[in-house]
């Protein structure tokens, strides 16, 4: 099994952004929503456990705010533009490190750095147009949760748990066991 950790985005930042990229020709626009990855695809072999560490670590989390401002690019190592996260960095660089401990300890191929894709995959002339179209973009929006989702076989992230920070509870929203419904869809390469 393999999981991935996010903070997700208000609906009407998420929607605005979908319909960026989806400007840009990235065929993931309907199907991947606007987020910042905590922890990519990393395999566990312990659901429990994982769960566990995870709620454990939202349970010692405030809610912060974030701010998106500008855009970057991975290129030329990758084909990525994104926004960059401005307010709110430090608070993902912590989580990503405490998450990325006990059950889902894993050497990564590059350092972690928080960013909201916004074209991925398309057209060169696409990511200099993403890159110049909303260079002066700027969101702010507090983050009160993280999802855990399970990547399944079909390659689909499937919502597993939606934990609401600093609260201690067994019954996060959302919640189902890795055999459960609750799924919210999406294919996820990033």
């Amino acid at each position: 099994m393999s999981v991935g950790v996010i903070l997700g985005f208000p609906p009407d930042i998420a929607e605005e952004l979908r319909r960026w990229r989806a400007s840009f020709g990235d065929p993931m626009a309907g199907v991947i929503p606007a987020h910042i990855t905590l922890v990519t695809t990393t395999p566990t072999r312990d659901w429990e456990a994982t769960r566990c560490h995870v709620r454990e670590i939202a349970r010692r989390q405030e809610p912060f705010t974030v701010t998106i401002a500008g855009t970057g690019s991975f290129r030329p190592v990758s084909p990525v533009v994104f926004l960059k996260v401005e307010d709110g960095f430090g608070d993902c660089v912590k989580l990503h490190e405490q998450l990325q401990t006990g059950p889902l300890e894993r050497e990564l191929p590059f350092a972690y750095h928080p960013h909201v894709t916004i074209a991925h995959d398309v057209a060169p002339e696409s990511l200099d147009e993403a890159e110049t179209v909303l260079k002066d973009y700027r969101a702010t929006f507090p983050v009160v949760s993280m999802g855990l989702y399970e990547h399944d076989i079909n390659g689909i992230w499937q919502l597993r748990e939606e934990l609401d920070f600093g609260i201690e509870t067994d019954h996060p929203r959302g919640a189902t066991g890795p055999d459960g419904a609750g799924s919210t869809g999406g294919t996820g390469r990033e």
